[in-house]
């Protein structure tokens, strides 16, 4: 893996538009965004299950979480409609061993009645996009809750499928929580070797 690649895969891509009630702007995340992005998170903390955190962690946290990401090269990416930051997206290494250097897992999370607009659709292509621009040949999504048909959905769609469930893996407002995992191709894929 070159530090090119991780670099090209990092850089600013264009702004993305769709048209949704209106115009919609993904970029990538600045400092200031992550107050919004924090106020998303801690609601998806308290009161779902798409993540198995507790507690919210502060802006200061996620402000850390963001500059980790980035300087491992990889995109995270926000959503904006009429200036208001939506949604967000990143990409992170899937896991810490070295064999799994070319294999990234997406997060993506959505403000309180933002669902079924196509902001998901739309932030998950921009990562994929900017993800195929890296060194990355595997994306992988780790959906709590096989019952989670909208992130099951919108993961199939981008041409994710379905890689094996894990039962009762997690326990969070009092109820055992299944976790599906999903998989796609990056790029080319396993049909060629790596730059190495």
């Amino acid at each position: 893996m070159t530090s090119a690649n991780i670099a090209q895969a990092a850089r600013p891509g264009p702004i993305v538009e769709a048209t949704l009630d209106s115009a919609l702007i993904i970029r990538d995340a600045t400092p200031d965004d992550m107050i919004a992005v924090q106020r998303i998170y801690a609601v998806h903390v308290l009161h779902g299950t798409a993540t198995f955190e507790e507690v919210p962690p502060s802006v200061d946290e996620m402000l850390e979480r963001r500059v980790r990401i980035l300087a491992a090269g990889m995109p995270y990416l926000v959503a904006v409609l009429d200036g208001e930051v939506v949604g967000y997206c990143y990409a992170a290494q899937y896991r810490p061993r070295v064999a799994y250097r070319y294999t990234i897992e997406d997060s993506i999370y959505l403000a309180e009645n933002q669902a079924g607009k196509g902001l998901g659709k739309a932030l998950l292509a921009a990562l994929i996009e900017r993800c195929e621009q890296g060194p990355w040949r595997q994306m992988i999504a780790v959906i709590a809750g096989n019952n989670n048909f909208s992130s099951i959905g919108l993961h199939r769609s981008m041409g994710f499928t379905h890689a094996g469930t894990q039962m009762a893996t997690g326990f969070k407002f009092n109820e055992w929580i299944d976790v599906v995992f999903m998989q796609r191709a990056l790029g080319a894929g396993k049909t060629s070797l790596p730059d190495q």
